[in-house]
């Protein structure tokens, strides 16, 4: 079952992913290492911008990447390759069913891309099946709902909007973040540990200006412009106000605030 990724893989969305990758590294992963020896299914790799982190911060450790888009894979692999690193095999698959045998794996890891299954839950049983008893899942999301920036703008807001109902629209969960410990005690994890990561931008902190609210979070919304405008969510001058909005809070005078969720369990 392949999910409607509702921000497509065109050049741009794959140097946004880069760039948010980048961006968050130290934020997301200064906690994530495996030890040597370990075997990491990574869920859901996309075009592998987490993947080279993941297995560049644990060089003995073997990773397992798989996405159901054979497309993002080849993106992966080339990617993986520039780096250097020969401790990542790559697979399709579809992680509501998997073909990998039960306890299969030491860790798995997930990023996000439960926002945008339908039926998160199916996905992480499946993970759960796969995954070695007393092994851990890592999962990270994103929370939509807790963006908080100024200037506060309407019309900021009602871009944002239009991607948390496209992406709805198409089955996924923009807020996901906040339901993760319910959504993975209910579903056999155990010892479920949340942190929420928070990423705050102002001028003092040109870099996260850069990396987050120019060329992550914004950049996102002002990718499913054409989708938006097309479903007549908006018309093309209030979506041209709300995105020079949200270019607005990069700037001198501007902050950003957002939230990311970590959470971390066993079976």
């Amino acid at each position: 079952m392949k999910p409607d990724y509702v921000h497509g893989y065109s050049a741009r969305e794959q140097e946004r992913l880069a760039d948010q990758a980048a961006t968050l590294t130290s934020l997301l992963h200064c906690d994530t290492r495996y030890s040597p020896g370990a075997i990491v299914l990574e869920a859901g790799c996309g075009i592998g911008a987490q993947t080279v982190i993941l297995a560049g911060n644990s060089p003995e450790a073997s990773f397992v990447s798989v996405d159901i888009s054979d497309e993002a894979l080849a993106v992966a692999e080339r990617r993986v390759q520039d780096a250097g690193l020969r401790n990542v095999t790559f697979r399709r698959e579809d992680v509501f069913d998997l073909s990998f045998p039960a306890e299969s794996f030491d860790h798995v890891f997930v990023c996000f891309v439960l926002e945008h299954l339908v039926g998160p839950e199916r996905a992480l049983a499946e993970l759960g099946r796969v995954l070695k008893t007393g092994g851990s899942l890592t999962a990270i999301e994103g929370d939509h709902g807790s963006a908080f920036f100024h200037p506060e703008s309407d019309a900021a807001r009602t871009a944002i909007q239009c991607l948390v109902d496209l992406q709805r629209q198409a089955g996924g969960d923009p807020n996901i973040g906040r339901r993760l410990f319910p959504l993975m005690t209910q579903n056999g994890f155990r010892d479920v540990i949340v942190s929420p990561r928070m990423v705050y931008a102002d001028a003092s902190r040109p870099q996260m200006v850069d990396g987050f609210t120019r060329k992550t979070f914004t950049a996102m919304v002002e990718g499913v412009g054409k989708q938006a405008i097309e479903r007549q969510k908006i018309d093309p001058l209030a979506w041209a106000k709300g995105i020079q909005d949200l270019y607005r809070t990069a700037e001198s005078e501007g902050t950003f605030c957002y939230t990311f969720f970590k959470a971390i369990g066993r079976k």
